[in-house]
């Protein structure tokens, strides 16, 4: 019995004993990362360029980039991990106060240093997404059909509605990207009889466009076609802004004031 009970006790402090050691470690680490953290704010610049590259702010990354938006940061070990619409991690190779080196997700090292003023003169690093004030484009097309005079119209007007990209930085930063949507409103007349009216979303483009890529871009553009015994022909473009890669929607509205959509070949 008093053999039991000495196993048990023995048990009972090396168990203690692990919990005390895990705590400790515990406290260590977080300790550890609140130094870096502290380390880590102000504004980066490139060793080589001098360009600024990161601003840390408080639990913020912000990157020099107008598009992109600002992410959450957390530091477990001797990674930073970054929190936006994907999780990222870097392997920190080196932090103190004044030098900051880690490694991208393909294996660069990125350099920096810290700048003595963390308001610098003409940069501007991404803050809280604000839609820019933008205005609303017209297009004026004039066509004759069987010696009918047509005028077709698109408006596109800017939205708030946000939609994100993610994208890469010259440095190797996994960034998201912001931009925002467009309605375009189409609308035909014969003199100043309005023949058809439609708005048009991205969103009517569902199993048209592949849906990873329309998750991704806007509604960018609309241009009037023809007209044809079928009704009106338009044809949309969605994009992703500063980039090349796009798609081509063909839109046609018939005499019913019906939309039907099709992939351009």
């Amino acid at each position: 019995m008093k053999k039991i009970i000495s196993v048990f006790l023995l048990a009972v402090v090396s168990m203690t004993s692990c919990v005390n050691q895990s705590q400790e470690k515990d406290a260590v680490d977080t300790t550890r990362s609140r130094h870096l953290k502290e380390n880590l704010q102000g504004v980066w610049l490139d060793d080589i360029t001098e360009q600024p590259i990161i601003k840390v702010e408080g639990d913020s990354v912000y990157v020099f980039d107008r598009f992109s938006v600002p992410q959450s940061f957390t530091i477990h070990g001797d990674t930073l991990v970054i929190s936006g619409r994907e999780r990222i991690t870097y392997v920190i190779q080196q932090l103190k106060p004044h030098t900051f080196r880690f490694y991208t997700s393909i294996g660069d090292m990125v350099s920096l240093h810290k700048a003595e003023n963390d308001s610098l003169s003409g940069v501007e690093f991404a803050q809280e997404e604000q839609p820019e004030k933008k205005q609303v484009t017209k297009k004026d097309t004039i066509v004759m059909h069987h010696g009918i005079r047509y005028r077709a119209y698109a408006y596109i007007n800017p939205t708030t509605k946000r939609v994100y990209h993610p994208g890469v930085t010259s440095e190797g930063i996994i960034v998201d990207n912001v931009y925002y949507d467009n309605v375009i409103h189409i609308c035909v007349y014969q003199n100043k009889q309005r023949l058809c009216a439609k708005d048009i979303h991205k969103e009517m483009l569902e199993g048209i466009v592949p849906s990873d890529f329309l998750k991704t871009s806007i509604l960018a553009d609309m241009n009037f076609v023809k007209v044809s015994s079928k009704g009106f022909h338009y044809r949309a473009m969605v994009q992703v802004p500063d980039e090349m890669t796009c798609y081509y929607v063909n839109v046609l509205i018939d005499e019913k004031n019906q939309l039907t959509f099709g992939l351009k070949e």
